[in-house]
């Protein structure tokens, strides 16, 4: 009698059942995981924020420096110099 119920319909539709339901848990705990992991990686915590805003002045600094020098200042005005005579 047992070996009948085993393979019988009822017993193998059950365990499929049992395993759409664990798989649907599975998939919707992971799907969950995703997300929490997404959410903690994405944007910038405020250490990052001053790191990068820190970076940006001193970026800012040393472009100034170089465009206030003698040599750039020259090499600009005659660009701009050329480019009105050659416009007009």
């Amino acid at each position: 009698m047992r070996a009948a119920r085993r393979g019988s319909a009822r017993g193998s539709t059950r365990g499929a059942a049992r395993g759409a339901v664990c798989g649907a848990v599975w998939h919707g705990l992971t799907a969950r995981g995703r997300r929490v992991g997404r959410l903690r990686s994405s944007g910038m915590t405020t250490a990052e924020y001053a790191v990068g805003t820190l970076a940006a002045v001193a970026f800012a600094a040393v472009l100034l420096a170089v465009v206030k020098s003698d040599a750039v200042m020259s090499a600009l005005t005659g660009i701009i110099t050329t480019a009105l005579g050659s416009a007009g």
